[in-house]
């Protein structure tokens, strides 16, 4: 009857403007990924950058070069954990949480993290499939369900600011130029994979009797971004806690299976590396994972008997369709799904109709900064051609805040996995493993198809 009543009654929530932008989870990631971004950008305008803080691991073949890496760089890291603690520990203070309580949890927090993301670059974690990301969540997973974390580290543990953050620094690995580089052909093939996609998992999980707004977060983790489509799309909905572990356990099972599978099937079918780096892009359903699968297949460009293409084609070709062609989509399902949701899915007895001020209460505000952060960067480099964007914006600008992006997006993903418990969810059932399971299946035809037959001349000629 309270949340009714609240809904019936807009003027009921503190709509003071500091309330508004200083208040929120959603505003403190823009405000922090924004910050980045400009500040990364104004000294790369004057010959400088931002790299030296964003410091991360480099590749290593030997326990000896980490420690190296970590005695010419322990400076560099103790200055990136004062960023990341003076910018989240802002956000969480203005959001209730003490920071007595929340830096000591936070430096736990960062270690666990460094760690992982030293791991990932392991000259053989690729081989062990030991990406970042997918280490980090089946770590939490694995403490979380047996010995548990221990409770002083929860107010740490801020899965939804971390993610969002990073999505909003995602935003300047996208410029919106990108999209003309990259040719109509990813846009187009992305687009119907996409659609077709979310269309069977959502329709198949409401027929299973699902609640719309799991089915929606479904949909999404499995046609547009994964975990981050979960993730996002679950907020923009009012999705249950509940329902996004179970997107996000769906997306990353069917990852690591696919991780496996489409190199092996391409192997199997003597695909070029440019159409098989497509396939990859339409079909998996994590940026970590495909990039480890892409990666793999260019391997046998040059060392298996059959396979055409340049070795770089495959990476090249998954970065078009997944990376540019399905993630930059988040923004647009985030605002497409928040308004059905707030329109059609929220009527009651007393409001039949959400107004506009419902609408922007619940639109996360958190994609407006991915949209801003790609204009941002799209008017930086404007005037560059791809060859000058990748000499000299990339290593200057883009590089640096890729790796802060990878940061956050792992504090999240451990921190997914330690407050997610197996057993909270494990009630749901088949039915969302069924619908999630049906998309997987025409996902993966419908990319085989798109990428071989359809448009198979563009991604052999990408290969070559």
């Amino acid at each position: 009857m309270a949340e009714i009543a609240e809904r019936a009654n807009p003027r009921l929530p503190d709509r003071s403007w500091r309330s508004e932008f200083f208040g929120k989870e959603d505003w403190w990631a823009v405000w922090i990924g924004l910050g980045l971004i400009v500040a990364a950008a104004l000294l790369a305008a004057n010959g400088a950058s931002i790299k030296w803080l964003a410091v991360a691991p480099q590749k290593w073949s030997h326990l000896a070069e980490v420690s190296t890496q970590l005695q010419q760089n322990g400076v560099r890291y103790a200055a990136l954990f004062v960023l990341w603690a003076v910018l989240f520990g802002l956000g969480a203070a203005a959001l209730g949480i003490r920071l007595s309580t929340f830096l000591p949890a936070f430096l736990l927090v960062y270690l666990v993290a460094g760690a992982l993301y030293f791991l990932g670059l392991w000259d053989q974690a690729a081989h062990y499939n030991l990406e970042p990301p997918l280490v980090a969540l089946a770590l939490g997973l694995v403490i979380s369900n047996t010995v548990g974390a221990p409770r002083w580290l929860t107010p740490a543990l801020r899965v939804e600011f971390f993610i969002k953050t990073g999505i909003v620094l995602l935003g300047a690995s996208l410029p919106l130029t990108l999209i003309a580089w990259a040719g109509p052909v990813a846009i187009v093939q992305a687009a119907i994979v996409s659609l077709v996609t979310f269309g069977v998992i959502y329709f198949s999980a409401v027929r299973l009797g699902l609640d719309r707004r799991l089915a929606a977060t479904l949909g999404t983790g499995g046609a547009v971004c994964g975990v981050s489509g979960a993730i996002a799309i679950g907020g923009a909905v009012g999705a249950k806690k509940e329902d996004v572990s179970v997107a996000i356990s769906l997306v990353v099972v069917w990852a690591i299976v696919m991780i496996f599978l489409l190199p092996l099937a391409s192997r199997a079918l003597h695909l070029s590396t440019g159409v098989a780096g497509a396939w990859i892009g339409t079909s998996e359903f994590a940026d970590a994972a495909g990039l480890a699968a892409a990666q793999t297949y260019g391997g046998y460009a040059g060392n298996v008997p059959g396979i055409a293409g340049h070795a770089d084609a495959a990476v090249a070709a998954f970065t078009l369709m997944k990376v540019i062609g399905r993630d930059i989509w988040i923004g647009v399902w985030a605002f497409v799904l928040s308004l059905v949701a707030t329109t059609r899915w929220e009527r009651t007895g007393i409001q039949s109709r959400a107004g506009a001020a419902e609408i922007w209460r619940r639109f996360p505000k958190f994609v407006l900064g991915f949209l801003i952060a790609s204009a941002l960067v799209t008017l930086i480099s404007r005037g560059y051609d791809y060859a000058a964007y990748k000499k000299e914006l990339i290593p200057a600008l883009v590089a640096p805040l890729q790796a802060l992006r990878t940061w956050a997006f792992t504090f999240a993903f451990l921190s997914i996995g330690l407050t997610t418990r197996l057993r909270e969810f494990a009630a749901v059932g088949a039915r969302p493993f069924y619908a999630f399971t049906a998309g997987v299946v025409v996902n993966v035809a419908l990319g085989f198809f798109l990428s071989t037959q359809i448009f198979g001349d563009f991604w052999n000629r990408l290969g070559q």
